[in-house]
């Protein structure tokens, strides 16, 4: 369902997971000393943090822990993507991701809403859910990250108006940094998306990653 919004997507913006100290890889593929305090981020979304098609490695969550430890932080990032999920579906399972590892996150990503977005489903219902979700970290002391979603152009200019105003709305609520839109790069460059023309490739993912690893690397700094 998500894949589907990239193709929607190209209309709309054309009209508008260590120890306290490791080695790991630059970019440039030069060793870089992976230092301080172990950091545990948990990804908590549908297919864009699971990977859809790609190996695990693959998948947003890794490469961009890969990312983050070639600028030397000491990051271990959780995938807890689940393909196909709407913001209802990660609202009824979040307090059992979050009992079920092994400590509290430092810091959680939340990517949900665009399948709601796809299905017509409304976006009150997509609010309540989020709200719930960030209601629970917040409660639970956990900074939090949203990464924000835009409707399609073929869902009306009421729809799409309410429902783009809920990330960077909630985000203000529960003090959380905002992530916004970060499929774009697939967008413009539809070499970055798999055959079929809906998922990342692996490159889709890397763009993704370079468009995004500096705000989550300054929120890690931040903790």
């Amino acid at each position: 369902m998500v894949a589907r919004f990239l193709a929607l997507g190209v209309a709309f913006l054309l009209a508008a997971c260590g120890s306290a100290e490791e080695t790991g890889e630059a970019a440039a593929g030069e060793p870089v000393t992976v230092s301080g305090p172990a950091i545990d981020v948990l990804a908590f979304g549908d297919s864009l943090f699971a990977g859809y098609r790609l190996d695990r490695d693959e998948s947003y969550p890794a490469k961009l822990q890969d990312a983050l430890r070639a600028r030397g932080l000491n990051v271990t990032i959780t995938n807890a993507g689940v393909s196909g999920d709407t913001t209802a579906a990660g609202l009824q399972r979040i307090d059992f991701v979050l009992d079920s590892m092994a400590g509290q996150p430092d810091l959680v990503l939340v990517e949900l809403g665009a399948n709601d977005m796809l299905r017509g489903l409304p976006a009150g219902q997509a609010r309540e859910n989020l709200d719930a979700i960030l209601r629970t970290l917040d409660q639970r002391g956990i900074p939090v990250m949203v990464y924000g979603m835009r409707a399609a152009p073929n869902l009306g200019g009421d729809y799409g108006r309410n429902f783009d105003a809920i990330f960077p709305e909630l985000a203000e609520k529960y003090d959380a940094g905002l992530v916004p839109f970060f499929i774009e790069p697939l967008i413009f460059d539809r070499s970055l998306v798999q055959q079929d023309q809906l998922h990342p490739t692996a490159e889709g993912v890397d763009a993704m990653v370079d468009k995004t690893v500096e705000q989550i690397e300054e929120r890690i700094e931040a903790l």
